[in-house]
């Protein structure tokens, strides 16, 4: 037995050959580690062994915790490998695997899952057995993994008629989970006011957000506020920016790089989970362009500008798009890149910069993580400290403007936290989502400029032959694409195009919702399921319709395809979209707040999208645009189309020397319109 561990910590395991960086972070442990595939599932239906399945990710701060507790022990190893087959999984690539097996660790444990997520399951691929992280030995009221997998093995052998009962009851339970499909009741507007009383009653009016701690940012709740804060809501409103405000001013934000993590640990929004994820700032960024058009507020600017400062700085790629995450622990410590001690800001500073940034900062509070060190946050109004100091604000503003650069750049030279280096196709289309919007609506060219970089890029590489791949690492696209890849593209490609509209983009987006309907879509009971009709074959095939920390691929898909279909006029999207509605209805009914998204496809089922269609000359359109973006509201399309264009025949209005709009609301057009002033008003 000694020379077999010492053989397994010495070699390389099967994931040594995996593109994953996650599965290369376990390449060198001692477990027989399989990736997700026909070589472990065989193994285990031929020697009748259960399977430990390991799901994580890259930047996973109690992965790595886990890792180093049992996966890279040689005890704990040798006895993985002597009772199980062991499969290590990257929900990241695989998300239809994780929420599988999460939607399992919910009906096994009834409590709410998380990474790292473990899960034994008999040769067929059930679960019956699930938890989170687990220590070696008994600790934080938790039981030792040894002893733990030494009692589900026994259970295996010994109990097995109740395993498969207990397994036969799991199938069943996720059956039962998806939505069955019933008649479309008359649809109203009182869902939305249902859904507003809902986080009202939720919403923390100290420190914004809609939960104690941890708190996350759902931006889809935040999207569905200010979406009816646009349509007159003022406690919409009111809740969506406070909350927004309260965030930018937490250490949530890395108030000194940019970019957001992944929530807070604290109800204050103050200490995060270090960990940056694309899937978290491609939304988020969007909706700090659309606070900052609300309110014109710097706090908001400068918070999408430090999103994309981030972006450009740490996550684009040289072949183009964008990399996934960056990891909450560097030199084995979560959140080590990011804190300071005072003494060590004031060493960097002057006399006059530390003045300011200490109070604005927090560092001339009490330390505010792990009692030693201080997170920065915005904990004093610069205007405050700067009459406090006797300074004017642009006084205090250069000083604190030096100081965020000599700590920045002292920060850049510690050891960064690991990057997980894929390209994965629905994160990037959320980023360029965000990106394209946040450019139009600031004014930002070069950042739309970007997102039609990435774009192109997901073309080149992840688009073949009609057919969309999900990932993308060491120069080869791979994995069969999910529902959220095609949807969040699809909805990418709209705002791109509104952003800047190329015919390229229009063409692909055609293509992109003809695949989603032809590979995704229940064509007889409505909505979209998670894989496509030729995705290998799983225990359960899911159709999420509330939208997590990313929307539901299924309300992105109903709302691009509704948008896409009054765009064309073509009525296979728009009766997708209905069809999907209708799938999810009686849910969102129930509980209309966790469906933000499918909510948005219902808003403008009841008021369809104002298309309005600009054409002309290419200088003088963006004269016109820039007139008439500000002015738009949540229901609004507007596609700017210079001459010169081929254009699909619903949106081929005559060339023209002077610009001219179209504008229509579902069915009813106005005039064409040369007098600017006549189209704003």
């Amino acid at each position: 037995m000694t020379d077999l561990i010492n053989y397994y910590a010495v070699m390389p395991n099967r994931l040594a050959t995996e593109p994953s960086p996650y599965l290369l972070q376990h390449a060198d442990n001692p477990v027989d580690w399989y990736p997700w595939g026909t070589e472990a599932l065989d193994k285990a239906r031929r020697e009748d062994k259960p399977i430990l399945l390991s799901i994580g990710y890259s930047a996973c701060h109690w992965c790595h915790v886990m890792a180093h507790d049992c996966f890279e022990d040689a005890e704990v190893a040798a006895v993985m490998n002597r009772l199980f087959v062991n499969i290590k999984v990257d929900r990241e690539e695989r998300p239809d695997l994780d929420q599988i097996y999460q939607a399992a660790h919910q009906l096994l444990t009834q409590r709410g899952g998380g990474w790292p997520l473990t899960v034994f399951l008999t040769p067929d691929q059930t679960p019956f057995f699930a938890g989170t992280y687990f220590p070696k030995t008994p600790r934080y009221q938790l039981p030792g993994f040894i002893d733990l997998m030494e009692s589900i093995a026994r259970a295996w052998h010994e109990r097995r008629g109740e395993v498969l009962a207990q397994n036969e009851a799991v199938r069943d339970a996720l059956a039962r989970q998806q939505p069955a499909a019933g008649r479309l009741p008359e649809l109203s507007e009182a869902l939305f006011a249902e859904a507003v009383r809902d986080l009202a009653q939720a919403f923390d009016p100290v420190w914004g957000g809609f939960s104690r701690a941890p708190k996350f940012p759902r931006p889809g709740e935040l999207f569905f506020l200010l979406r009816q804060a646009q349509h007159g809501n003022t406690q919409a409103r009111d809740m969506a920016l406070f909350s927004l405000r309260k965030m930018a001013s937490g250490g949530v934000v890395d108030q000194l790089g940019g970019g957001f993590c992944r929530y807070s640990v604290d109800e204050q929004w103050a200490i995060p989970h270090f960990e940056k994820m694309l899937y978290d700032n491609g939304p988020l960024l969007h909706l700090y362009a659309d606070a900052w058009a609300l309110t014109g507020e710097a706090l908001f600017k400068a918070t999408a500008e430090g999103v994309v400062g981030w972006l450009l700085r740490d996550m684009r790629a040289p072949e183009g798009g964008f990399y996934s995450a960056l990891d909450a622990d560097s030199e084995g410590h979560e959140g080590k890149f990011y804190v300071w001690t005072p003494d060590r800001v004031r060493a960097l500073l002057t006399a006059e910069e530390y003045a300011v940034a200490a109070p604005v900062y927090g560092f001339d509070l009490p330390p505010n993580f792990e009692n030693a060190h201080w997170n920065p946050i915005l904990a004093r109004p610069l205007m405050e400290v700067a009459a406090w100091l006797g300074l004017s604000e642009a006084e205090a503003a250069t000083w604190l403007h030096s100081a965020r650069g000599k700590l920045f750049a002292a920060r850049e030279a510690r050891v960064h936290p690991g990057r997980d280096d894929k390209q994965l196709t629905s994160w990037n289309a959320l980023m360029i989502a965000g990106l394209a919007h946040a450019g139009r609506v600031m004014n930002r060219p070069d950042w739309i400029a970007e997102a039609h970089a990435a774009l192109d890029f997901l073309r080149q590489n992840l688009w073949r032959d009609g057919r969309l791949f999900a990932s993308f690492k060491q120069g080869a696209a791979r994995l069969n694409a999910y529902l959220d890849d095609h949807a969040f593209l699809l909805d990418a490609l709209l705002e791109s195009m509104q952003a800047g509209y190329r015919e390229a983009d229009m063409a692909w987006a055609r293509e992109l919702a003809d695949a989603l309907l032809m590979h995704f879509e229940d064509a007889v009971a409505g909505g979209f399921f998670f894989t496509s009709h030729d995705h290998e074959a799983l225990i359960t095939r899911p159709k999420p319709g509330y939208d997590n920390a990313t929307p539901s691929g299924n309300g992105v898909a109903a709302f691009a395809l509704q948008r896409l279909g009054h765009l064309l006029g073509e009525a296979r999207y728009l009766d997708a979209s209905a069809r999907c509605l209708r799938l999810f209805h009686a849910q969102l009914a129930q509980q209309p707040i966790a469906y933000p998204t499918l909510l948005a496809v219902l808003d403008e089922v009841l008021a369809p999208p104002r298309v309005t269609l600009l054409r002309g000359p290419a200088l003088a359109l963006k004269e016109w645009s820039a007139a008439l973006i500000p002015q738009l509201g949540a229901r609004d399309l507007l596609l700017a189309l210079p001459n010169g264009l081929t254009l699909p025949a619903a949106l081929a209005k005559p060339e023209a020397d002077r610009p001219t709009a179209w504008v229509c609301s579902g069915t009813a057009c106005q005039p064409p319109a040369t007098d600017l002033g006549a189209v704003l008003a």
